[in-house]
Formats: structure tokens, C-alpha cells, sequence
């Protein structure tokens, strides 16, 4: 006679922990990715504004003269400037050196949401004078940054 053995199916004891093991610590990863993920989820949104607010800055220094008109020499080409007076305010700003060096504490007109302790930190800088071509050019740098988000741009304002 010879012993009938069943075979019996399953998973062994060990089996069963090294699974759990391995699912615990797949488990671990996909819930570590997911916290960072939500973490950074207002990024965008701070990103955005940041942009926003260094681009108007930007384009309301872009938009100012190339020399100071109180003491430019118009009757060159192009206009040679004279000495740079900065203006008693940001409203009476009338050329790109007069914003050299600002921060956000003459943007007093700044929405609510954008200022405080928690709010975006303003940065301006205005280059010396440089060739282009033949083109003086004044390098304008706006940076905005909060928290560990920063957004730099950078214009140029010809002498024509």
C-alpha cells in the first residue's frame, strides 16, 4: 500500500508576512508622494500671482523715460541723459533709475492679499547703461518671490 498524500493549496505563514511586508511598504511610498503632492498643491497659484505682479511691475517700469526728463538733453540722437534725480514718490516716478533698488514697501497700493508677514517680497534692479547693437539699453530686473517660490523678469528700456 502505498501513502496518499494530499497536497494542500495555500500560502504559507511566511509567505503571508513577506506580502504584507511588501504591500505595507508600497503603501508607505504612494501615501509619502501623495503628501508632498498636496503640500505643494497652492504652488501653482502663488507661482501665477507672483508672475502676475512681477509682470505689471515690470511694464510700469518699461513703460517710464529712458533718462530723467528733468534734466535730459534732447537735443541729441539719441537724448544724452543728465544726472538721475529720483522722485519724492512712486507716483512722481518718471524714469527707470528712479525704481533702482525698490522693494515692495513703495508699492503701498499693493492688494491686501499680497502684503503682510505671509505676503510676496518685491525686488527691483535697474543695470547701467549698456550697448545693444549700438542701442543703449538699461537692463530692468523685477523679481517676486514668497515663501520658497521666485519669479524673476527682466526687461530692457532703449534710448530712443
Amino acid at each position: 500500500m502505498s501513502m496518499n498524500r494530499s497536497r494542500h493549496r495555500g500560502f504559507t505563514l511566511i509567505e503571508l508576512i513577506i506580502f504584507i511586508v511588501v504591500v505595507s511598504v508600497g503603501l508607505v511610498g504612494i501615501l509619502k508622494v501623495m503628501d508632498v503632492t498636496v503640500k505643494s498643491s497652492a504652488d501653482p497659484m502663488v507661482r501665477k500671482q507672483a508672475m502676475a505682479l512681477a509682470d505689471s511691475i515690470l511694464e510700469e517700469i518699461l513703460l517710464k523715460s529712458y533718462c530723467d526728463p528733468d534734466t535730459v538733453n534732447a537735443g541729441t540722437n539719441p537724448p544724452t541723459c543728465g544726472v538721475n534725480t529720483v522722485e519724492s514718490g512712486r507716483d512722481a516716478y518718471d524714469d527707470v533709475d528712479d525704481y533702482n533698488g525698490l522693494t515692495q514697501a513703495a508699492f503701498t497700493d499693493l492688494p491686501a492679499e499680497l502684503t503682510g508677514p505671509s505676503g510676496y517680497v518685491i525686488a527691483i534692479s535697474v543695470a547701467a547703461p549698456a550697448s545693444l547693437s549700438g542701442v543703449p539699453m538699461k537692463k530692468v530686473t523685477v523679481t517676486v518671490s514668497r515663501g520658497s517660490e521666485s519669479i524673476t523678469m527682466t526687461g530692457y528700456r532703449a534710448n530712443f
